[in-house]
């Protein structure tokens, strides 16, 4: 084994941003990285839509005589459904290279004398006025653990307007502990006032707020006459106030006695919260024993975390168990846009209890989720799936329709050459299995997310990112016989959940990262102090900016304060000042 670092390199800043340090590098040293991500493509008014960040502010360019550099974008596009697709927007002037019955392929290359100040953006639609779906199958790799054949089933909803989605009875049960102050639930009051201005008159709803206690808007739910929004908009705004504790559970209770009856309606619960709380199994357990009791009937319950100090896993599970969606929000400045688009996905289905017949007869079957969502016209539905034995040649799906009425499809059936599935679909089946093991406490379940963890280089709860160190220079026997040092970087892992910070009602965001090296600290803590004066009045964008203006002496003078203060650690500070800088 080799040399384990002591310390931990590596973090999230905010959201989306990931830092780590390189050490050692020399000067004069040509560095390369290659960057590889999983993303999901959005779906909205029947178009998928990809963005990639593909902008570079201005200051990564280095000053001086401006070079010319090469753009290039390659792009290609598989809907494996068979179906036509056609391009409805780019935000670049891509050349179509090939174009087939369900592919795209596109590129784009430019000369230029900066780096593009543009994300790629891109959409497209699916050739289908009606409900299409089948299944993509593929063979497992050779150094794949799991020697399981895999598929992948989709639902299409089509792209005819005229889909009738089912009445709705929705309760929106929202968190007003005192860590929701703020931003938090300033945004969830107003995505929830849109979302009643948009309810049909036939529609009803209701609204418990909670902390410590409940708070109903009213007893049972009402229909959303236009004087009953009126009504809850006036009580939202005097009632909704943070304060107090986490009680999740009582709440959820009086949601689901409020949907008891639900005649000829599709019965929905939202919940709304930041935090973590003691009783998170039992309350999985409360959902399963309503779930087995009321069969289809039970309404269905769509999630929406806030933070980082809420457990995820349980909040996921607990939507997986209620055959719901999950949503979530690491800070404020996301949460309008993704809440929107839960309560969008949640609340327009249009064919309910999905079956697929002759699939439960498939050896050692396992689906992500195990539970068939419903199917939305706001999104397509979409399952992975591990099987043995001989896959069926022929397979329809069957469902209810918004009229009550039957509803049958026919189910395309094809290999899947160009996808891979196993890596596609990674995130999903190590989101999902790292919520199973956290109910069950499996740590069988645990093993096997690392596994697929390890497999397809997506990070989990259980895995580390790690550097191997190795010095070229040093004599090759003595470097294979201590072997590389090993370098840990801070996980990307989310945790599962954090009850102290919900207990002291502390605001929800990303971790600060904290340096593990007392050494670090005590010479950063030090060098603040001689230079907080001098940060507070610049950010690096401005400091930057003002460089390439310098004449040869004085950039060399400045050039060597930055490397005197770099070794202080002070760089870490501009981030710090400049964290809301548009260019940071």
């Amino acid at each position: 084994m080799g040399n384990e670092g002591k310390t931990q390199d590596g973090g999230f800043l905010k959201q989306d941003l990931y830092t780590l340090d390189i050490p050692q590098v020399d000067g004069g040293s040509r560095l390369s990285a290659k960057l590889s991500w999983l993303q999901k493509l959005l779906y909205h008014d029947g178009q998928f839509c990809l963005n990639v960040p593909f902008s570079f502010p201005t200051y990564v360019t280095p000053g001086g005589k401006k070079l010319s550099k090469r753009e290039r974008i390659q792009l290609n596009v598989n809907s494996s459904t068979g179906s036509g697709i056609v391009c409805k927007y780019a935000s670049h002037p891509l050349k179509e290279l090939r174009c087939e019955v369900g592919k795209l392929g596109f590129l784009y290359e430019a000369e230029v004398l900066t780096w593009s100040s543009a994300d790629i953006e891109f959409s497209y639609t699916v050739s289908s006025n009606e409900i299409i779906g089948g299944f993509l199958l593929q063979s497992p790799a050779l150094h794949d653990f799991d020697q399981r054949d895999m598929f992948c089933f989709y639902l299409f909803p089509g792209t005819t307007q005229s889909k009738k989605e089912f009445r709705k009875k929705v309760v929106f049960i929202v968190d007003i502990s005192g860590s929701m102050h703020g931003q938090p639930l300033e945004k969830a009051k107003d995505e929830l006032l849109t979302y009643l201005s948009k309810l049909d008159p036939q529609d009803s709803f209701s609204i418990i707020a909670f902390n410590g206690e409940t708070y109903l808007f009213s007893s049972s739910v009402v229909l959303a006459t236009k004087e009953a929004v009126e009504r809850a908009v006036q009580w939202i705004k005097s009632s909704l106030i943070a304060a107090g504790s986490t009680n999740i559970l009582l709440p959820l209770n009086q949601a689901m006695e409020m949907l008891s009856e639900t005649t000829n309606c599709f019965p929905l619960i939202f919940l709304i919260t930041d935090g973590a709380v003691e009783n998170e199994k039992h309350i999985c357990n409360v959902i399963k024993g309503y779930t087995r009791d009321r069969g289809s009937k039970c309404p269905r319950i769509s999630i929406f975390g806030i933070g980082s100090y809420c457990n995820h896993y349980f909040l996921r599970m607990m939507a997986q168990i209620g055959r719901g969606h999950y949503e979530f929000a690491h800070d404020a400045a996301s949460i309008d846009y993704r809440m929107r688009r839960l309560f969008t996905t949640a609340s327009s289905v249009i064919l309910a209890n999905i079956a697929i017949k002759s699939l439960a007869h498939l050896g050692e079957l396992e689906l992500y989720p195990y539970q068939i969502p419903d199917l939305s016209s706001g999104s397509p539905l979409i399952l992975l799936g591990r099987y043995k034995d001989n896959f069926p040649k022929s397979l329809s799906a069957t469902g209810v329709l918004a009229d009550l009425g039957s509803f049958e499809v026919n189910l395309k059936i094809q290999n899947a050459k160009d996808i891979p599935l196993e890596r596609v679909f990674a995130k999903r089946q190590i989101d999902l299995l790292t919520s199973q093991a956290w109910l069950s406490g499996s740590k069988q379940l645990e093993g096997k997310v690392a596994r697929i963890s390890l497999q397809s280089g997506v990070p989990s709860e259980y895995t580390r990112m790690i550097l191997l160190q190795t010095d070229k220079t040093k004599n090759q026997k003595e470097v294979d016989l201590k072997g590389p040092e090993i370098i840990l970087f801070r996980g990307l892992a989310i945790g599962f959940g954090n009850l102290k910070a919900t207990d002291e009602n502390l605001a929800p965001g990303i971790k600060a990262i904290k340096s593990t090296d007392s050494t670090t600290d005590i010479l950063a803590k030090s060098a603040s102090k001689y230079c907080g004066r001098l940060l507070d009045c610049c950010c690096c964008m401005c400091f930057i900016q003002a460089c390439s203006k310098l004449n040869d002496q004085s950039a060399v003078a400045f050039t060597q304060l930055c490397t005197a203060l770099a070794c202080f650690q002070c760089i870490d500070c501009i981030f710090d000042v400049c964290v809301s800088c548009d260019y940071c």
